[in-house]
């Protein structure tokens, strides 16, 4: 940082004080809900607090709507995971239900996977579940995708390293 550049925690605080309020006001036409928006607002400026800002600083407000749009569909893509695995339990007898404690630890495990698989590139994390959580063989997931068996077996190796280093970061 030379001199003459402000401090990065200084350009969050103007980037904050310059587009909170419409960032917050985008999020709630699209979320139809004040408090949703707000908390997805402030989720995005601590995002950008850790990421690189030069994005940032050359388009602010394309930046945060990107940052704000993918934690969004996060947020919108755990509720229907939690909404499913609510639905999965119910339809068990409760006899053979697990018990609240076990239930919260499960529903959290699978919230721990969905943000290490929303860390890959998209076309990888759909390669990796039709792999590993659809069992298809390679073969197929090429075909299926229109890419070659070697391109898919590199996608599922990258997907595999990922979720190892998400395990276990000081292997890297």
């Amino acid at each position: 940082m030379t001199p003459s550049q402000p401090h990065p925690q200084d350009t969050v605080h103007r980037l904050y004080r310059e587009h909170h309020a419409w960032l917050v006001q985008l999020l709630r036409r699209k979320l139809g809900d004040m408090e949703h928006a707000a908390d997805l607002a402030h989720d995005t400026f601590e995002r950008i607090m850790r990421a690189d800002l030069g994005p940032v600083v050359a388009a602010p407000r394309a930046y945060l709507t990107t940052v704000a749009q993918r934690l969004a569909a996060s947020h919108f893509r755990r509720a229907a995971v939690s909404r499913a695995f609510q639905e999965a339990l119910a339809a068990r007898p409760e006899a053979i239900a697990p018990s609240p404690e076990q239930q919260l630890q499960f529903q959290q495990s699978l919230l721990a996977v969905l943000d290490v698989l929303d860390g890959l590139p998209l076309r990888t994390r759909r390669i990796f579940l039709l792999a590993q959580f659809d069992g298809l063989p390679h073969n197929e997931i090429a075909q299926q995708l229109g890419i070659t068996p070697n391109a898919v077996q590199k996608a599922v190796a990258r997907a595999l390293e990922h979720c190892y280093l998400a395990i276990y970061p000081s292997a890297a």
